[in-house]
């Protein structure tokens, strides 16, 4: 049997409070063996760890999500940091710039990025990139902040073969997601196919994006076979190949031993 690793998930997210745990059943039965839980706020970081702590075989990423930024309060940072010692988090994430949804002033998100970066690097931990319509100011920040120091994960990738660069040059993992199974997604890709094997990682962003043939439907960590299967056909290899690289990329990524 293949074994996946879903480096991106929100299984506490609200819509699977009816049957959480059916549905992470159905994520090891569909050859999931690794998964990250990703904590982006005040409601989000308390149940992901819980989750982490719940499941030998999911971990947690913690960090301040960029729509969130304007209400990062004094000592949240602190916050973050005192449970980055929790031996089941194995990242600072998500964290970015989302210039889509107008929540938060922007110059409010470039520091509370610029924070977290500099964070990462006095823990030592990888950091996972929330990335909407930010390309330019993604990158020149990750730059500007050495990030390639620590690096980690663009997350569900959707910028250009340029930004991709940018990004491998500074030590980062290129993920894809749903996005990539969509008939129309020709960008995504073309990205894919050039990403190097030994730099590529799969996720499923779940309850969200889900990958074609569940569009528009809640997606689940069981679904990050479809991704596979999808990403398997670009890179012209088999899907046991493809899950087997990215599940060994992944635990590199996050020191999973």
């Amino acid at each position: 049997m293949i074994k996946l690793f879903d480096t991106h998930a929100h299984l506490d997210a609200s819509q699977f409070d009816d049957d959480r745990e059916q549905m992470i059943a159905r994520a090891k039965e569909a050859g999931v063996e690794l998964i990250v839980n990703i904590g982006f706020d005040r409601q989000t970081i308390p149940t992901t760890i819980a989750l982490a702590e719940q499941y030998d075989f999911i971990y947690a990423a913690v960090g301040w999500h960029p729509v969130e930024s304007v209400h990062m309060k004094d000592g949240d940072l602190a916050w973050i940091e005192s449970l980055c010692a929790h031996p089941k988090v194995v990242a600072i994430g998500e964290i970015g710039l989302d210039y889509h949804w107008d929540t938060s002033p922007k110059h409010v998100q470039h520091e509370v990025f610029r924070q977290q970066i500099a964070l990462a690097k006095k823990l030592n931990k990888p950091i996972i990139i929330h990335n909407r319509d930010a390309h330019a100011d993604v990158v020149r920040i990750l730059q500007e902040e050495g990030a390639a120091e620590v690096g980690g994960i663009m997350h569900c990738f959707s910028g250009s073969w340029e930004t991709a660069k940018q990004c491998l040059d500074m030590n980062f993992y290129i993920s894809f997601g749903g996005p990539v199974t969509f008939k129309n997604a020709r960008v995504p890709k073309e990205v894919l196919k050039r990403v190097p094997l030994d730099r590529l990682l799969i996720e499923t962003d779940c309850p969200y994006l889900a990958p074609h043939p569940y569009r528009g439907k809640r997606n689940e960590s069981a679904y990050v076979s479809l991704v596979a299967e999808a990403a398997a056909q670009i890179k012209e290899i088999s899907l046991e190949q493809l899950a087997e690289i990215t599940l060994e990329n992944g635990k590199k990524c996050f020191r999973i031993m």
